[in-house]
């Protein structure tokens, strides 16, 4: 068995003296890990820091084998997002959700391909520029899991106009008309979805769609399978919550 693709790092952890397990979000073979060999020299380290992109080469005698990586740099971009606390905490809360929601070895092509965009904006950006893409990223996830939300008309009245709630239960819009008897239990729906801009988005519409996306997360992907939101996900939303509690006093 053996394959090449690129790859971001999700996570490295040590294993015996010298050797290393890269776990990776590959663009053809999805979420997969591998031995990597000399994995815990300084030089290889620096290289599989998680966010960077590498090109890897995959090998095992059987397909069900663990295998071993052997990896070239790509994009190098980890180092950027490590000068800022928000920056660090968006790349903690990325490759965390992906190992969590993402199935082992199961191809998601636009996962990386999306994850790939938001990494790079993360790595030189605020985290009003960049949540937006990060939250879209989600949204793709929920839908590529086969999950989606239906946010383009009224769960109620067909209406496409001042969607501002999202149903709990069903996952769909829901007009402030139609919900207003019910608006205690429904989940905030920020414009901000609807637009294709890449204005900056506001400390409180970040928070609450960081909110959805969490929410459909925890409940249709993770809670089935034994799992909650990861906490590396749950301090970028307080870091939202954070921001927009400053910005509200």
């Amino acid at each position: 068995m053996d394959w090449t693709d690129d790859a971001i790092v999700l996570s490295l952890r040590a294993h015996g003296e010298t050797s290393a397990i890269l776990e990776a979000l590959t663009r053809e073979h999805g979420r997969h890990l591998g031995l990597v060999r000399g994995g815990a020299s300084s030089k290889r380290r620096a290289v599989l820091q998680p966010g960077n992109t590498v090109r890897v080469q995959w090998r095992a005698r059987l397909s069900e084998h663990l295998g071993t990586f052997t990896c070239e740099p790509v994009r190098l971009r980890a180092g950027d997002m490590f000068e800022t606390r928000a920056a660090l905490i968006g790349l903690n809360a990325f490759t965390a959700v992906a190992s969590a929601v993402l199935p082992e070895r199961e191809a998601h092509t636009p996962a990386f391909e999306d994850g790939e965009y938001v990494l790079e904006i993360m790595a030189g950006h605020g985290i009003e520029e960049w949540g937006r893409a990060f939250v879209r990223w989600e949204l793709a996830l929920l839908e590529e899991l086969g999950f989606g939300l239906d946010l383009s008309t009224c769960a109620g009245t067909g209406t496409t106009e001042n969607l501002i709630y999202v149903s709990p239960r069903s996952g769909r819009a829901v007009s402030a008309e139609a919900g207003k008897e019910y608006r205690d239990k429904l989940l905030p729906l920020p414009a901000f979805l609807f637009e294709e801009t890449r204005t900056p988005v506001s400390p409180a519409d970040l928070a609450d769609a960081l909110k959805l996306t969490a929410y459909f997360l925890n409940h249709w992907v993770l809670e089935p399978h034994g799992k909650t939101i990861p906490e590396p996900r749950r301090r970028l939303a307080d870091l939202a919550s954070s921001r927009n509690a400053s910005e509200s006093a």
